[in-house]
This record gives structure tokens, C-alpha cells and sequence, in this order.
């Protein structure tokens, strides 16, 4: 198991992270929709909070939604407005899909850049960085992470997602495709339409799902253990001296 914190997969962390989404326009109000049957005293604060509009998702509970996560801090580099067009697009199709993009404002021009086309996106939402056992806790809830990056090294947040048995999406580029092996511990698209026939495959074969987090779990607990990570460095070190 690599070296970082679970909490358990609870219903009230979704009602603390998704009172920070930006939520872009369409006929009904999800978080309002979703969260109010669970928690009716959030409905009068996400009726009249400011900058909260409608998304079209008609669900009774979160667990109809199936939630895309994309996690990267925002700056060109991790491309978070790649999917943007094509996943809107898939969303007017079937409304219980969300992609939720989370992370720092790295580049502060850009932030601005992607919250602006994130308001004008239906069915996709921008959250504020969270600690590492609460992204933990989302990831959890996902049903997929999602990876868009241009250019990556070795991305902790596929490899987190893969020891929390999270199924994997990655932009085919070098530094993905050295970890995630496609059909095996993940998913590998070169294209935000392949990204959507890739998603609509994977939700509806449970088969793929449950091979996805087995081997990536196994990957995991093979090539980047804690336990294999220490004795590396230790080497390592004994070799300096």
C-alpha cells in the first residue's frame, strides 16, 4: 500500500465539497436537488448563495451521478479544459455523468480562464483544493479519475486513484503510459471523443471496472509500495557512503 491516509467512503463529505463547485447553467439545480432529500437544512443556502445556477442533472441521490474527477493543480501543462467541449456534450446526452475538476490555482491568469469556461460548461464543475484525506475521500466517491495532462512525470494522483481502486483515465502521452498499461490497470485516449467512447465503455461493463482496480491496485502494491519505496532509498543511500 503506498504511503498515504484513507477515510472511509462517507455520504456528508460530498454535502462539504460540493457546496465550493462552480456550477454551470441548465433547467435544474443539482446540488439543491441531490443534496436536499439528505440534508434539508443546505436547500435554503443553495437556493439564494450567489454564483449557483441550474446543471440538468435530475438524480434522487448522489450515487446516481457517476462522477469524472479530474485532479491536477490549475495551469496550462495539466490541460483541464481539454474535455471540456466533448464531455458537455455527453452530458446533454445522459445527465447522470459529471466531470469535477479540482485542484490549486497555480497559474492565476489561467484559473480565471478555466473558471469562466467552466461556468459556461453543463455538467462540469470547478472545486477548490482540498486536503489530501479529503481528495482521498472524493476519489472514492468517483467513479473515475481523469487524467489530461500534456505532459506528466509520474502523476501521484493516477497512482492514488489506483490504490484506492478508483478506475483510471489517461491521456496517452509518455509519462502515463508508463504506468497505466490500456485494458489492463486503465484507460488510454489520444482524443476527447476517444475519452467518451472510452467512458461509455467502461460504464457499461462492470467486467472492465472490476479489472481496471484489480490491476491497478496489484501495479501499485508491485512497483510503488511503501515498503519497496524505503528500502529503494536506503540503497540508495548506502551507496553514497
Amino acid at each position: 500500500m503506498v504511503a498515504f491516509l484513507f477515510l472511509p467512503r462517507v455520504f456528508g463529505f460530498w454535502v462539504f465539497f460540493c457546496t465550493s463547485l462552480y456550477v454551470s447553467p441548465s433547467p435544474v439545480n443539482v446540488l439543491m436537488e441531490v443534496l436536499s432529500p439528505l440534508v434539508p437544512c443546505l436547500e435554503p443556502i443553495l437556493l439564494t448563495e450567489q454564483g449557483r445556477k441550474p446543471t440538468g442533472v435530475r438524480v434522487n441521490t448522489v450515487e446516481d451521478l457517476r462522477v469524472f474527477l479530474l485532479v491536477c493543480g490549475l495551469r496550462k501543462v495539466k490541460d483541464p479544459l481539454y474535455l471540456l467541449k466533448a464531455f458537455s456534450e455527453w452530458h446533454a446526452e445522459n445527465p447522470r455523468v459529471i466531470l469535477i475538476i479540482i485542484g490549486p490555482k497555480v497559474d492565476f491568469a489561467f484559473s480565471a480562464e478555466v473558471e469562466e469556461c467552466v461556468r459556461r460548461s453543463d455538467g462540469v464543475f470547478l472545486a477548490a483544493e482540498r486536503s489530501q484525506e479529503e481528495l482521498h475521500t472524493v476519489m472514492q466517491k468517483s467513479f473515475a479519475l481523469v487524467n489530461s495532462s500534456v505532459s506528466e512525470g509520474m502523476s501521484a494522483a493516477i497512482l492514488e486513484a489506483m490504490d484506492l481502486g478508483v478506475p483510471v483515465l489517461a491521456r496517452d502521452i509518455p509519462g502515463n503510459a508508463a504506468i497505466v498499461k490500456h485494458e489492463m490497470s486503465g484507460l488510454l485516449y489520444s482524443s476527447p471523443e476517444e475519452f467518451v467512447s472510452l467512458s461509455k465503455r467502461l460504464l457499461s461493463d462492470a467486467e472492465l471496472q472490476e479489472t481496471l482496480k484489480k490491476n491497478g491496485k496489484r501495479y501499485v502494491s508491485e512497483c510503488h509500495s511503501s515498503a519497496k519505496e524505503r528500502t529503494t532509498y536506503r540503497q540508495l543511500v548506502d551507496m553514497l557512503h
